[in-house]
């Protein structure tokens, strides 16, 4: 197997893992309740209880308000179907795995600074802050692999020997004079 096609395959493995890890985030976001109540049942932690509570009484009261994190399940989602552009074109699409390494990153000020203000203990915004930084890591890797490729790519151009032009092209009168070149008698002086 030659070097560009084994980046290629580990390029493609750990985007796969990260693409499905990012689905199945969305995807549970999607039945919070039920999720909770299960949680709820295995574990005997206060805050687990009164987050289940709480959502028991939007879900009774005001379902909408669970309408915001269908919107955050279908937002996990549509991030994921733009990977699939890196799958395609890893070194044109690298820019879509530097915005995940941003969206990652910012994870920290916004559990860091709206954890509080909702009155998230310190402990739970931990955890959320673990989710941008074990989803960094598959995408720093993937980030060097695809600049590695790149690095490969451009050296395979260099060492490519360079196609002969078609003589037919060079050769007035035969339908393809070379790209520039001027038509008829060239005046004199010039």
């Amino acid at each position: 197997m030659s070097e560009r096609n084994a980046l290629l395959r580990r390029i493609r493995a750990w985007l796969t893992l990260f693409t499905v890890c990012l689905v199945l985030s969305g995807l549970t976001a999607f039945p919070l309740v039920t999720e909770l109540h299960w949680a709820d049942s295995l574990l005997d932690n206060d805050w687990i209880h009164r987050v289940r509570t709480g959502l028991d009484r939007a879900d009774a009261s005001y379902p909408f308000l669970l309408y915001g994190t269908d919107w955050l399940a279908f937002a996990h989602l549509v991030i994921a179907v733009f990977f699939h552009g890196v799958r395609r074109d890893p070194v044109r699409n690298i820019w879509i795995v530097e915005a995940g390494m941003i969206a990652c990153a910012g994870i920290v000020p916004l559990a860091l600074i709206c954890g509080p203000i909702r009155g998230i203990p310190f402990w739970w915004s931990v955890i959320d802050i673990s989710f941008g930084v074990f989803g960094v890591i598959p995408l720093l890797l993937l980030r060097r692999l695809i600049k590695r490729l790149e690095a490969l790519e451009a050296l395979e151009a260099l060492e490519a020997p360079e196609a002969p032009e078609a003589p037919e092209a060079l050769e007035p009168g035969r339908g393809g004079e070379a790209a520039g070149a001027p038509r008829g008698p060239v005046p004199a002086g010039h």
